[in-house]
């Protein structure tokens, strides 16, 4: 199986910073195109004047911010994420640049389809026991719904 597309999901993160890196050096070897992916999820935001519905305890009234200032700085978040990565990582590679909007995991299976990937990239928090039942696993739920090969990179903590 020849590697021509290669997509790598980064955050900011040390692990997918260290993932990135590691995918950047499999594509050079292959040749390969690099598609990078920053996903930016859907902030819960609750106006004030409501109570929160665990508690019942009003929310207290702060900066008057409204869900498209939020969009629009995670947005610019992602953009910068993927620019210092591909500064840091890309040397003469041809990169595409993806941010998507929604769940991590789904929506980097999803740019995987649109970039017709031959590889994705991921890097993993090593979480296990309770962090990771509460926490969740995008890279867990990336290998086990994906058609194509994942590369789970993980760093060893220091």
């Amino acid at each position: 199986m020849a590697i021509q597309k290669i997509l790598i999901a980064v955050d900011d993160s040390k692990y997918a910073d260290n993932a990135a890196g590691f995918g950047f050096d499999i594509a050079r070897i292959h040749h390969a195109e690099v598609g990078l992916v920053s996903i930016v999820e859907p902030i819960v935001y609750q106006p004030s004047g409501m109570t929160d519905s665990i508690t019942g305890i009003p929310v207290i009234e702060g900066p008057n911010i409204n869900e498209t200032d939020i969009l629009k700085v995670q947005s610019e978040s992602a953009e910068n994420i993927v620019e210092q990565t591909i500064k840091k990582f890309a040397g003469n590679t041809r990169v595409t640049r993806f941010t998507e909007f929604g769940a991590t995991a789904d929506s980097i299976l999803k740019c995987s389809r649109e970039f017709n990937a031959d590889l994705i990239v991921v890097g993993t928090h090593n979480r296990t026991g309770l962090d990771r039942l509460f926490m969740g696993s995008v890279a867990e739920h990336v290998v086990r719904h994906s058609h194509i090969p994942v590369l789970v990179v993980p760093m060893k903590e220091e």
